[in-house]
């Protein structure tokens, strides 16, 4: 950079001439306006408003000047910078909002394609209540007992005071377990009972949990039973279900209903009750249906033919299962004084008690295994 000389003429620095400056201008815009892409720009930025471009060397050029002739170069250089750099700003909106507008088009989601996300897994409803029950009564110090699917015909039925000829140790009712041939058998000889069979209810946990626990005995037991029944909309052949039994000093139905009345209640909501109506059971004397208030009509429908209720058919009332006081020969069965302790037991379907609070109506979706199914009932703990 020469050094100031009072004597030099403005006119003969080159790069300070205005038609240069208008020059160099001109080029600065002509080139942003040629940028295609932010890249682009970029580059033409630096090479037009870098400090080694044509008009920032020409700025520098100034400082040589006569004090007389600097005001008017700088002016000149400073309205082709501020030009520029209004340019530049101007091609930098054009271009950003190209690229918004590409990219809104090239990323766009169709919603409406299927998605290869993995979906949020869900819990099987039949599990998730059997857990909410056994919470209720665990609560209410009970303990959970568990015994085998598979069992003896003692602990199913003789144990139950279910005698050998009551129709429930049928065939049309129980599945048998055979043993195959003995070797030392006569040859052609068929398969043999063996006295052993697919539980048809969970009452032989409490068979167990007598022989097995010091009195008093509290305790709930759930768990998967087998019938011979069709699968349809109200039947299945393996299901849940859910037993409670109480071996007491001084237990009476009254407690019996307390516990049921306690039961509906934390399952269905406050206000709700239940009833008992005699029936027959050979584990139980006295023994009852326990029919629960339905849940949808509160009992307002019965007599009331401007409001029908589907769910409970207008009676008020929804038949939950059997209970009633533990029959003597049960307790005696197991070693326990009847004359001394008395107990209460009640058990039900957890697949009905589903199908009740959820308003299921086809007992089949619920072992079918569709996802649609399971999935609304989300990952409830």
């Amino acid at each position: 950079m020469s050094a100031p000389n009072k004597s030099y003429d403005p006119v003969e620095v080159e790069a300070l001439k205005p038609e240069e400056i208008e020059r160099m201008r001109d080029e600065a815009l002509a080139a942003f306006a040629a940028a295609d892409s932010l890249d682009a720009l970029q580059e033409a930025k630096v090479a037009h408003t870098g400090g080694t471009s044509p008009l920032a060397l020409a700025n520098r050029e100034i400082g040589a000047l006569p004090p007389q002739a600097k005001a008017a170069a700088g002016k000149l250089v400073g309205q082709a910078r501020g030009a520029v750099n209004k340019g530049l700003a101007a091609r930098q909106v054009e271009l950003e909002a190209e690229r918004d507008a590409r990219v809104l088009v090239e990323e766009a989601v169709d919603v409406t394609l299927p998605y290869d996300r993995v979906p949020a897994g869900a819990r099987h409803p039949l599990t998730t209540l059997s857990e909410r029950i056994e919470d209720i009564f665990v609560a209410m110090g009970y303990e959970v007992a568990e015994g085998p699917q598979v069992e003896s015909e003692w602990f199913n039925f003789d144990a139950l005071n279910i005698g050998p000829d009551h129709p429930a140790r049928g065939e049309a009712d129980t599945f048998f377990v055979q043993t195959a041939p003995n070797s030392g058998s006569a040859a052609g000889s068929g398969t043999t009972e063996s006295g052993v069979v697919l539980r048809t209810h969970t009452s032989p946990v409490q068979i167990r949990s007598l022989l097995d626990r010091e009195l008093p005995v509290y305790v709930i037991c759930p768990g998967r039973v087998y019938r011979t029944d069709e699968l349809d909309a109200t039947h299945t052949p393996v299901f849940n279900q859910v037993e409670l039994l109480a071996v007491d000093e001084g237990l009476t139905m009254a407690d019996l209903k307390g516990t049921l009345d306690h039961m509906v209640q934390s399952l269905f909501g406050e206000g709700m009750k239940t009833r008992l109506r005699p029936n027959f059971f050979p584990f139980t004397e006295p023994s009852a249906e326990m029919d629960m208030l339905c849940y949808v009509c509160k009992g307002e429908s019965v007599g009331n033919p401007d409001r029908p209720c589907r769910t409970c058919s207008s009676e008020g009332w929804i038949e939950l299962g059997g209970c009633g006081m533990v029959n003597p020969r049960v307790l005696t069965a197991c070693g326990v004084d009847p004359q001394k302790y008395s107990g209460f037991a009640f058990g039900f379907g957890i697949e009905r008690m589903l199908m009740f609070r959820h308003n299921v109506e086809d007992m089949r979706d619920m072992v079918e295994g569709d996802i649609r199914f399971t999935r609304p009932f989300g990952m409830e703990i």
